[in-house]
């Protein structure tokens, strides 16, 4: 259910407003190893393996080397002292998979759905570049998906920041029929773009979630590590009772009045679709990190992520 968020919201982040996020990339991490408080630790911690160490050869100790990297078998069977040497892995790379619908297109204060998706992915684009990741993005509206390759670059991420802006600035009341079969299509497109070894973050409303995005998701998270972000309003989780305006799908409007009946069944609904979204989702060992669209987004993900 949508409504046009009101006049004094940020409706839109423009593109300074993106980039500037990559100022307050501190105090949450992407790696594997977390705080004890955060969405990641326990469970989840090893679905976010980070960089690793590739081994690289077998060689003859020499003074000074780390004890702890002495492979007895084979000194044991060469009859002298020898080692293994690692190096760590260059990269891990940044797939972002942003939601840019028309069912994003709501709020009822500070911004809309829409516009915290834009946020976060920008937040997290930033934070992965500065761990010297390659980033790239899918971002999917009802007609089309615009990808950009991940690349190491700061340019990149600013690309992927502009067109974040342009398609958060297109959406309008008035926008394009709803299409909840995107989602679907939006993972397909990532799981041919990440292969494997990426860090998958998914944000999104889950408009459209079926069994098949189930399927695509446990395919993606097979091979790849997954944060799913679920992008929320709380006007649509709770509605007053006694307000009246105008709801609309996407494709049709209708004027009511809320009443108790439809206030308790509207959150009950909710609920409901959460609770199956986090079924399907933990089946496959996906994080859920829920974002409000009344809150600061870095203030979310520094809670959740930063362990505070």
């Amino acid at each position: 259910m949508e409504r046009q968020p009101p006049q004094n919201a940020n409706v839109h982040p423009t593109l300074q407003d993106l980039v500037r996020m990559r100022h307050q990339t501190r105090g949450f991490s992407l790696l594997p190893k977390q705080p004890v408080g955060s969405l990641l630790s326990g469970q989840h911690a090893s679905r976010l393996r980070g960089r690793g160490l590739v081994f690289e050869e077998l060689r003859e100790y020499h003074p000074g080397d780390d004890i702890r990297t002495m492979d007895w078998r084979a000194t044991a069977r060469l009859r002298k002292a020898h080692v293994r040497t690692y190096s760590e892995e260059r990269e891990r790379p940044v797939l972002l998979v942003v939601d840019q619908r028309q069912s994003m297109f709501f709020g009822s204060a500070r911004t809309t759905k829409a516009g915290a998706a834009a946020e976060l992915a920008a937040l997290t684009a930033w934070r992965a570049i500065d761990g010297g990741d390659r980033v790239g993005a899918l971002l999917f509206g009802d007609e089309r998906i615009n990808e950009v390759r991940p690349r190491r670059s700061r340019a990149n991420v600013h690309r992927i920041c502009h067109e974040l802006a342009l398609a958060n600035a297109a959406l309008s009341a008035d926008g394009p029929r709803a299409n909840p079969g995107m989602l679907n299509e939006a993972l397909r497109r990532a799981c041919r773009a990440a292969a494997h070894d990426h860090l998958v973050v998914l944000v999104t409303d889950y408009e459209g979630d079926d069994e098949t995005t189930n399927r695509w998701a446990s395919r993606l998270s097979a091979h790849n590590d997954v944060l799913a972000a679920l992008v929320y309003d709380p006007l649509g989780v709770a509605f007053p009772v006694g307000a009246e305006g105008d709801l609309t799908d996407g494709n049709d409007s209708l004027r009511v009045c809320v009443d108790p009946a439809f206030a308790r069944r509207s959150t009950a609904e909710f609920h409901s679709r959460v609770e199956q979204i986090h079924q399907r989702l933990s089946s496959v060992k996906i994080p859920i990190l829920p974002i409000c669209t009344h809150d600061s987004v870095v203030e979310q993900v520094h809670a959740a992520l930063g362990g505070r």
